[in-house]
């Protein structure tokens, strides 16, 4: 009598959504039997108070493996005892998204293929926790998904695949987030056959690195007395978190998605314009930025208790002169 073939026994660790949109399409690859292997366990941090109740609730990867029936070990740091529970998995390899922590050498050590980590930036490029935020930031062109061998070092481990994706105009750092994510899944599938077989090569880093660490509720300020491009990349790389805000007047508001606009504009920073471009543009809601007469072409607003609306009928309801920035 033959016996079955033991699937390959994959461990994975993560926690935002970005990492249970990972792990809910591996979980699918492999119900339909597009992926060979089995989800022994999953490890995510702890529950975490969310809303203005601050209510205990557990991550989005961990409401994916609950879901699923997949054991799932939740903690913020890796001690003996969870060593323990990693090991009683029997993992061939560890997959990480997004895990919040760096996975000490004990736990490196525990599956026998290692781990593969999925990162979001061309490295050594942002190396960190906020790489698509410092790309769009810097004006990055283009950023990529890589899949590189986790070793003790901060993102710093040979490369298994990588692809390059271009940023598009107008577009958020969490949109770009959910694109490349997309990818990832897609690349992580194709790969693991070759990972759990031993045939993947990871070649070494090369270039300079640099570094993306997460972004602050200050870093999301936007001051209008900026070059034009600065605004807008400043604005797209901190939506949704920590979220791209300044000041009208005394009130605090929320600003969405912007584009540059440019134009002949002789007014002062900060002063908010409701300009007619063409037919295809319509009315836009321009903000102006230093130098070089270009604006920041704004697309929505939140002002303080309401909701996200229009930038154009936000401006319309506003009285007399209008002028952002202030003090950060």
């Amino acid at each position: 009598m033959s016996r079955l073939k033991p699937l390959n026994r994959i461990v994975f660790a993560g926690t935002p959504q970005i990492a249970a949109d990972v792990l809910h399409e591996l979980i699918t690859a492999i119900a339909s039997g597009n992926v060979d292997a089995s989800i022994a366990g999953v490890l995510t941090r702890p529950d975490a108070p969310v809303g203005r109740r601050r209510t205990l609730t557990p991550s989005p990867v961990a409401q994916v493996a609950t879901d699923a029936g997949l054991p799932l070990i939740k903690t913020a740091s890796i001690d003996d005892g969870v060593l323990a529970a990693l090991r009683a998995l029997k993992p061939e390899l560890g997959v990480v998204v997004a895990y919040g922590a760096l996975l000490p050498q004990a736990a490196l050590a525990v599956p026998s293929r290692g781990w593969v980590n999925l990162h979001y930036s061309d490295l050594p490029k942002y190396r960190g926790a906020a790489p698509v935020q410092h790309a769009i930031l810097n004006g990055e062109p283009t950023t990529a998904a890589t899949i590189f061998q986790l070793e003790k070092g901060m993102d710093t481990g040979p490369i298994h695949a990588a692809r390059t994706y271009e940023i598009p105009e107008l577009t958020s750092a969490g949109e770009v987030l959910e694109d490349l994510t997309s990818l990832g899944s897609r690349m992580l599938q194709e790969l693991i056959p070759n990972l759990l077989d031993g045939s993947a090569q990871p070649v070494p880093q090369t270039g300079k690195p640099s570094f993306a660490p997460k972004l602050r509720r200050e870093d999301a300020f936007i001051d209008p007395a900026q070059p034009a491009e600065q605004v807008v990349n400043r604005i797209n790389a901190t939506i949704p978190e920590p979220g791209a805000w300044t000041l009208n007047g005394q009130s605090r508001i929320k600003l969405g998605v912007a584009r540059i606009f440019h134009g002949s504009l002789e007014t002062q920073p900060g002063a908010v314009q409701l300009i007619s471009s063409d037919r295809h543009s319509g009315e836009q809601v321009v903000v102006m930025t230093a130098g070089n007469g270009k604006g920041a072409a704004l697309t929505r607003v939140q002002p303080a208790g309401k909701q996200m609306m229009r930038a154009v009928d936000w401006l319309r309801g506003q009285q007399g002169d209008v002028r952002l920035g202030g003090i950060g």
